[in-house]
């Protein structure tokens, strides 16, 4: 296998302004070794992008500039907003106004559908179920994961070890989170990097969908704690098993027992804690 796609950062979309790269440079004045020293520093972006579709307005997200198709069509499956991946017609991004603008088409009747529970809010950094209009939106309620799928611990440490030199971005900026897709044999195969935890799952799950991979070769893995909303974006996906390296919440662990997927917290190198359904990790 070659090197896991994680995405050249001049390839992303660029608009008329340097904020819109994924990771900027700034003019700082930072005190070290007893002294003031005039410097430059790297700091994540952070751009608001507007999700359209079929050019009606639905949401707007703060995200970093880059693989932004892959967080659009991510995010329209794993909130359930259509129910398989062949009902997104097409996805692109428009910088023409000078703004981020993600256009996904999507078909006549799910369109419908999308309308009678449409938003138009703006999802702030670290919120992923501020658009839901209703607690059954918000806490929904996805099927049972399927069965199968096995790793071992020393594969998962291996996979952990991998990670660290496959975030560029994270590397440069040090403020952004990771999602990873590894093999049960612990590969690290593609990964996905946002200021916000949620968008960096859905660029991950968006990602394997747009090249037609499935979600039974392999897990999740997020540099971010497990919260409700992680979990239920997996499972929504069939995804057998999300390992975050910080901590779960107790209602992302109940929907794991409830929804069959294996969730494990803590994840390091010396310790992972598993909270549901353990027969999945040897």
């Amino acid at each position: 296998m070659g090197r896991p796609d994680t995405t050249d950062p001049a390839a992303c979309p660029v608009a008329s302004n340097e904020m819109a790269l994924p990771v900027v440079r700034l003019q700082v004045r930072r005190w070290r070794g007893g002294a003031w020293l005039d410097t430059t520093d790297s700091i994540a972006s952070e751009s608001p992008v507007a999700l359209t579709y079929n050019s009606i307005p639905h949401v707007v997200m703060m995200a970093t500039p880059r693989d932004l198709e892959d967080m659009g069509v991510g995010f329209t499956v794993s909130e359930s907003l259509v129910a398989d991946v062949a009902e997104i017609r097409d996805v692109a991004v428009d910088i023409s106004s000078g703004d981020y603008e993600l256009r996904l088409s999507v078909t006549g009747a799910r369109l419908g559908e999308m309308l009678e529970r449409r938003r138009n809010l703006t999802g702030r950094t670290g919120c992923g179920v501020c658009g839901a209009e209703t607690i059954e939106d918000a806490i929904r309620r996805p099927p049972p994961v399927p069965a199968g799928g096995r790793s071992t611990r020393e594969a998962l440490v291996g996979a952990l070890r991998r990670l660290r030199e496959l975030q560029p971005l994270g590397a440069q900026a040090g403020s952004l989170h990771a999602a990873a897709w590894v093999s049960w044999d612990g590969e690290v195969r593609l990964v996905r990097e946002d200021v916000g935890r949620h968008n960096a799952l859905d660029k991950l799950i968006g990602a394997r969908l747009r090249a037609g991979l499935g979600m039974a070769d392999g897990y999740a893995l997020v540099t971010s704690r497990a919260s409700y909303e992680m979990v239920q974006k997996a499972a929504t996906l069939g995804i057998r098993m999300l390992v975050a390296v910080s901590a779960p919440t107790a209602l992302g662990v109940k929907l794991a027992q409830d929804c069959g997927l294996t969730l494990v917290g803590f994840a390091r190198e010396d310790q992972q804690v598993v909270y549901s359904h353990p027969e999945r990790l040897d």
